[in-house]
């Protein structure tokens, strides 16, 4: 008796009965192991954005959130590409992902010395905004990436502006101030409302492009020009970062409407080939017609969206 009140109190663990084995758990294995190494090196970039900010190193900064950024392109990426996709790594993403693209970047706009503080309250308020926008994007995809009632074609897109694409997309005007663009009384004003847009188009339904499906295959004619494209991208970067981050950030905003067309596109194709939704989607230039109501006793579908 005082033997097994002493293995309480010593370990956390319920003590063994006579010839009994403690269970080991099973290993893990190493490929497992990588991808949430990744997510994590992207959580430091983050945090330290944030101090970089902080200090008044608004360039180091900058540089962190984009390198976050990159880090969270390849994990996903990784871990499919070694099977070593878990529940846990799915969970770290989503919380990397919160602090490195709502949290970082709503603070650098706000200790940038020509940005948000200039506002006062409600400077801080839209970036508050920016982060909850941010973490409800990121909780809508969670929610809606198994839905069964989406289409194949759905994977081709996702809802609302993706987490990382805004927090790149929002700092735009800090890399309008790297290029020498003279700083003028509307400027915290137009940084306010450019923020706003921003988290709007993030909780928002709009359909973008999202790029998971490409890359997965490359033709052999085409393996050598694209390790010189990839070379070239990452040494202008490197050379010109914010003339790349500038220019990349427009084209980006200015295809957002190319992926709306896109989406209508197969919406049209996908009731075509179902004559029962036909009549469900409206063609250009006319009103959308109402769906069916469902019946009292059936439950209301999630919409067919990613």
């Amino acid at each position: 008796m005082n033997r097994y009140i002493a293995a309480m109190v010593t370990s956390p663990f319920e003590p063994l009965r006579p010839g009994e084995r403690r269970r080991r758990f099973r290993a893990i294995p190493v490929r497992t192991l990588l991808p949430n190494l990744i997510t994590l090196l992207a959580l430091c970039a983050g945090l330290t954005g944030v101090r970089l900010a902080i200090e008044g190193k608004l360039e180091w900064a900058v540089a962190a959130i984009v390198f976050a950024a990159m880090l969270d392109g390849i994990d996903g990426r990784v871990a499919r590409m070694l099977k070593g996709t878990s529940r846990f790594g799915a969970e770290l993403d989503s919380l990397a992902d919160f602090f490195n693209f709502g949290v970082a970047p709503a603070l650098i706009l706000y200790f940038w010395s020509g940005g948000l503080n200039q506002l006062g309250n409600a400077g801080w308020i839209v970036a508050m905004v920016f982060a909850i926008c941010a973490g409800l994007r990121l909780a809508r995809f969670n929610v809606m990436i198994d839905d069964p009632n989406r289409p194949a074609w759905a994977g081709n897109f996702f809802v609302g502006m993706p987490a990382p694409g805004g927090a790149i997309a929002v700092l735009l005007p800090i890399y309008l101030t790297f290029l020498g663009m003279p700083a003028f009384s509307l400027l915290a004003p137009l940084v306010f409302i450019y923020t706003l847009a921003i988290a709007i188009l993030m909780v928002s339904r709009l359909p973008v492009f999202s790029g998971k499906r490409v890359g997965k295959r490359v033709a052999p004619e085409m393996v050598l020009p694209l390790f010189v494209l990839v070379v070239a991208f990452f040494g202008l970067l490197i050379a010109y970062p914010w003339v790349v981050l500038a220019t990349g950030t427009v084209l980006y905003l200015g295809s957002l409407p190319f992926g709306v067309l896109a989406y209508r596109k197969h919406q049209l194709a996908d009731a075509a080939t179902t004559p029962a939704q036909a009549a469900t989607v409206s063609l250009p230039g006319t009103a959308a017609a109402t769906p069916p109501a469902a019946p009292p006793d059936e439950p209301e579908r999630p919409a067919r969206l990613n």
